[in-house]
């Protein structure tokens, strides 16, 4: 099965923006999953907190994979700032 895997946030930083999977032999998003947690173990707490989207739809790690899928793997974003906002009042 061929995979296109888009990478955000720190995903990008390891792996690029995008990877293609020619030969892709697991079935769900779980198991794209422990493919890369195989491939990037140093990563393993994020692993468990990914939101991911197959075909641009969220997706569960049950969610069953098909040729030619694009998935996108989505850490947890944190941040921002208070600067140039109004305050409530």
């Amino acid at each position: 099965m061929r995979l296109r895997v888009l990478f955000f946030g720190m995903l990008r930083d390891r792996f690029g923006q995008a990877e293609e999977l020619e030969q892709f032999p697991g079935q769900t998003v779980a198991d794209l999953l422990r493919y890369y947690r195989a491939v990037s173990p140093e990563l393993n707490a994020l692993w468990d907190a990914l939101a991911v989207a197959v075909n641009q739809q969220y997706a569960t790690v049950t969610t069953q994979l098909n040729d030619e899928d694009e998935v996108a793997l989505l850490p947890p974003v944190s941040g921002g700032t208070r600067m140039g906002k109004v305050p409530c009042t």
